[in-house]
């Protein structure tokens, strides 16, 4: 993999070339709002609360829990892909270098599950969450934390995630029409 790994670094090289402060800013902001998926555990408590949006709630904490288990606990360990900026340690970072392995993007994968599972909520909810999932891919090249397989990764198992949630509660909901 590290071969792989090297043919990246250049499209990665190429996102320090445009590096300016409102992207740094913007870079950063994300990364901090979608740490561990606080975000998106928040919005599912918020749905959870009120009945009209509990299915909503139900399916998209589904995909969150689903995107845990496949990216953090299972993949990630697996694969165990180094950094982008452990093989260009000169790479000066602007957030603080975490700490577990690259493939796939955890922030990239949680985004894009929400994202799937959002289409429950209708095209609006849909179509703003996946333009951030991809602001957020994005911004993980960007601050030189994930290479663009890890990211395009994310994003292939986090829509799986949740695409799996709306399935499995689709089949329950049908079943038991709660």
């Amino acid at each position: 993999m590290t071969a792989l790994s090297y043919a990246e670094l250049p499209i990665l090289d190429w996102f320090q070339t445009i590096r300016n402060p409102v992207f740094d800013v913007l870079a950063q902001t994300l990364d901090v709002i979608n740490g561990h998926g606080e975000m998106y555990i928040l919005i599912c408590a918020l749905l959870l609360l009120y009945k009209p949006t509990r299915k909503a709630g139900l399916i998209c904490a589904t995909a969150l829990i689903f995107d845990y288990l496949l990216v953090n606990m299972t993949l990630k360990p697996l694969v165990t892909r180094i950094r982008p900026y452990d093989l260009m340690p000169m790479v000066n970072l602007i957030v603080d270098a975490p700490h577990d392995f690259s493939f796939p993007s955890g922030h990239t994968a949680v985004s894009f599950a929400f994202a799937a599972a959002a289409t429950c909520m209708g095209k609006k909810a849909h179509t703003l969450s996946l333009a951030f999932a991809c602001l957020m891919g994005i911004s993980r090249m960007y601050l030189y934390v994930h290479y663009p397989t890890d990211v395009l990764g994310g994003a292939f198992f986090g829509t799986l995630c949740g695409l799996a949630a709306l399935f499995l509660w689709k089949k329950i909901i049908d079943r038991d029409k709660i």
